[in-house]
């Protein structure tokens, strides 16, 4: 990927919006600006999981003002990422829309694992060196992530659903404070950890790290307030649970340090960090500088530099799945061949188109590990429903797709609605599988594959083809086949 002098990312969090732009320097970043807006977009869920209007107008607004900071950037400069209401919201996808040309950028909507992995990518850059194992807490406004890890490498990654929003709305409407309504709160809190209190407890780190807003904010107030000497601890939230519940209303409590956007989620925030305190045996956590939106950058910066996550997702999943790397190597430079060649007669993003045909391509056999028959629709499955590291859902969906129509009928395609990028994809896996279909090492003939304006034109060596009867016959039916998406492929032989 090409290296930019300037990059950005936009953190799109159930709580808050945040931009982050940084200069690059080698192979490390230095910020030049930031913007924030605390918009609550998880308050705007209704019971049924829609984001309500009011929701949707200040998410957008907030768009528009981060959109007019990030113009003249180039595409593959910014990375948007959108988090837990995204992934639960059921009209997401349509709002997805509206927010895309609000930004002016694609935004990425990523999986609870992926964002617990841009988190601890994120504070680790901003740490000391260490070998010691270090355990990330963040909360946020509609989940929480967990993490240990070693140096700049997760070891554990998970994320429950439970955040300072939806967990203030819950339980302390209008900022409203009781005894039993915190109470409730923290033991709803402690059932959610409960589920990875072993893997996660305290004797499987030796650091605790609380980072974003939620554990900066209770930092602030406890040292503030005499209640800890140095970040959070158990003794300093109990005496701010005390406070609290003697205030009744998170409205009156006069503390130093609680910011007035704060007060509406700190019931909230406060019963999730108490419970995490409690279920992992935490004693004391340090505040981190760095978040998701660090970590975003960092991710990006990978990228430039050749170490991008999703190759050495895709490298893992090739051993984890036992695909054969001769084959996957065949397919993939015939059909990378053959997507050079549509780009010199049709509009394609060369750079992404490839990048997608090659993970396709050393992917698209990992179904043989569950059956060999309609090994494709396996393939497909995992892909969309695994997590993968370093990849977007869309993504993830985009290749699930590309798999899926390696072979047989494409009308599962057409359902799909790809665009002329996505068939032109499909196209040349489904010629490079075909041709590689007896898995044996053999001279190609000279393949000419164009676009005509109307369909696709496929030229061959009459004599080779002659020589090959049985690869004729499916590139026949091939054609035949490609008929019913309304894009013809035409054979030509001489």
């Amino acid at each position: 990927m090409r290296e930019y002098s300037t990059v950005a990312a936009v953190d799109l969090g159930s709580n808050s919006f945040r931009l982050q732009v940084a200069r690059v320097v080698e192979d490390q970043l230095y910020p030049l600006d930031s913007l924030k807006d605390t918009v609550r977009l998880a308050a705007g869920l209704t019971a049924d999981k829609y984001l309500d209007g009011d929701a949707c107008a200040r998410a957008l607004a907030s768009l528009k003002r981060f959109g007019e900071r990030l113009r003249g950037l180039p595409r593959n400069a910014v990375r948007a990422v959108g988090t837990n209401t995204f992934r639960v919201a059921r009209n997401s996808a349509q709002f997805l829309q509206q927010a895309e040309a609000a930004l002016g950028f694609p935004i990425e909507i990523i999986a609870g694992r992926e964002e617990a992995r841009l988190i601890y990518l994120g504070v680790s850059h901003g740490l000391p060196a260490s070998s010691e194992k270090r355990l990330v807490v963040d909360i946020g406004g509609g989940s929480t992530e967990f993490i240990i890890g070693t140096g700049l490498k997760p070891q554990r990654m998970e994320s429950l659903y439970m955040g300072c929003v939806s967990f203030s709305q819950r339980f302390f409407p209008d900022a409203r404070i009781s005894k039993n309504a915190l109470q409730q709160a923290e033991l709803a809190a402690r059932i959610e950890v409960q589920s990875i209190a072993s893997e996660f407890h305290a004797h499987h780190w030796r650091q605790a790290l609380g980072s974003s807003g939620t554990a900066k904010a209770l930092a602030d107030i406890l040292q503030m307030n005499g209640y800890s000497a140095e970040g959070i601890t158990s003794e300093g939230l109990a005496r701010l649970r005390t406070a609290m519940i003697k205030a009744g209303d998170c409205n009156k409590l006069q503390l130093a340090g609680l910011r007035p956007d704060r007060v509406p989620v700190l019931g909230g925030g406060f019963a999730i960090m108490a419970a995490v305190f409690a279920e992992l045996g935490i004693a004391r956590m340090s505040v981190a500088d760095g978040a998701l939106r660090e970590g975003v950058l960092y991710d990006l910066l990978g990228r430039f530099h050749h170490h991008d996550m999703r190759e050495t997702t895709v490298r893992q999943f090739m051993r984890r799945y036992h695909v054969d790397p001769v084959q996957a190597g065949h397919v993939g430079q015939l059909g990378i061949d053959l997507m050079r060649q549509l780009a010199k007669s049709m509009p394609v993003e060369v750079e992404t188109g490839l990048q997608h045909l090659s993970w396709a391509s050393r992917l698209h056999e990992i179904g043989l590990s569950v059956a060999h028959s309609g090994f494709h629709k396996h393939s497909a499955y995992i892909i969309e429903h695994a997590d993968m590291p370093g990849f977007s859902k869309k993504e993830q969906a985009q290749l699930s797709r590309l798999v899926l129509a390696q072979r047989g009928s494409l009308a599962k395609a057409a359902q799909l609605s790809p665009d002329s990028e996505a068939w032109a994809q499909i196209l040349a896996l489904r010629l490079a599988v075909l041709f590689y279909r007896s898995r044996t090492g053999f001279e190609l003939p000279e393949i000419r594959l164009g676009w005509n304006g109307a369909g696709f034109e496929l030229a061959l060596s009459k004599e080779w083809l002659a020589r090959n009867p049985l690869t004729e016959t499916a590139l026949a039916a091939e054609a035949k086949e490609w008929k019913s998406t309304g894009l013809r492929l035409m054979l030509v032989s001489g």
